[in-house]
């Protein structure tokens, strides 16, 4: 439940290099580990090459869309998403999640499990220790799966000051279900099963009822339900061209922003894919331009962008 998460702690851990990798254009790139629930979980860990700032680095932590954790690779795939942020001076942290790659742990669904989330959650507690980062500048940025995580999170914590969502899977997750049942059943559980048409589960979470039986459980389990409690400003991208996520997902959550007095924008691409490649390039300036209005917050900014 929201509530419970919100009165727990996360405090991360000391951050580990267990790898040196390739250097960006700019930036320093790192395979490293933290410790989320007595767990050790990977990681990719960007520094910008550069003078430390006084108080540190700004830091976008970055959720990752839904993988099959089986095939999930630290160093695979969002390549040029994390080049977007680190070549602009941000110290970007990929969690790995628990069960995926190397990480420890076994995998979990995300929309009825705060497993993942807990993982992010400690991968911020880590940035706010970490001897290079600022702990008071601290965004988050998720695609699709990683966009529900991004929300949870920011109802749960006060740290994290902006959040950027790209095709987020941010609809109440009984609008989720019926919106794809075919699309759900390999996002909503960790072992996917291929054949057939899934019905209503009654195993975990909905052993306490479906939707319509027990509205008050999943009011307290569903981030959606509990905007008033962002920690920040939100920035929502989808392509109208999306085939898996639902364009209304991204519309209907920035209309419960508006409702619940929250500061948020809404981007719509024509045409555009789940992965926004057509109009990658724009896309990305105006993440980067969100967070460093709410999060770098640093009028020198775009000197430090480059080419």
């Amino acid at each position: 439940m929201i509530d419970v998460m919100g009165r727990q702690t996360y405090p991360g851990s000391d951050v580990v290099v267990e790898q040196t990798l390739g250097p960006g254009s700019n930036y320093d790139r790192y395979a490293v580990s933290y410790v989320s629930e007595g767990l050790k979980i990977y990681a990719l860990l960007t520094m910008p090459r550069a003078e430390r700032p006084e108080t540190g680095w700004p830091v976008i932590v970055f959720n990752h869309g839904y993988i099959p954790p089986a095939q999930y690779r630290t160093t695979e795939r969002y390549g040029s998403y994390v080049d977007g942020f680190a070549r602009n001076g941000y110290i970007v942290l990929k969690p790995d999640y628990r069960g995926h790659g190397s990480s420890e742990g076994e995998p979990a669904g995300a929309f009825t499990s705060p497993a993942y989330t807990v993982d992010v959650l400690n991968a911020v507690g880590s940035m706010q220790r970490y001897p290079d980062a600022d702990p008071e500048r601290i965004g988050m940025w998720g695609h699709s799966m990683g966009g529900t995580l991004t929300v949870r999170a920011m109802v749960v914590t006060d740290d994290i000051k902006a959040g950027v969502i790209w095709a987020g899977v941010v609809a109440p997750i009984e609008d989720v279900w019926e919106a794809r049942q075919e699309w759900i059943v390999n996002h909503l559980t960790a072992t996917p099963d291929p054949g057939g048409t899934p019905g209503p589960p009654s195993e975990g979470v909905f052993a306490r009822g479906w939707f319509d039986q027990n509205p008050a459980f999943w009011t307290a389990v569903d981030p959606v339900y509990h905007l008033e409690d962002l920690s920040g400003p939100i920035q929502l991208h989808h392509g109208t061209g999306d085939t898996t996520v639902p364009l209304a997902f991204s519309e209907d959550f920035y209309a419960r922003l508006e409702a619940a007095g929250q500061p948020g924008e809404l981007y719509l691409y024509e045409g555009d894919n789940h992965n926004l490649t057509n109009q990658f390039g724009t896309v990305m300036e105006r993440s980067v331009a969100f967070f460093d209005a709410h999060v770098k917050n640093d009028t020198t900014a775009s000197q430090e962008q480059q080419p």
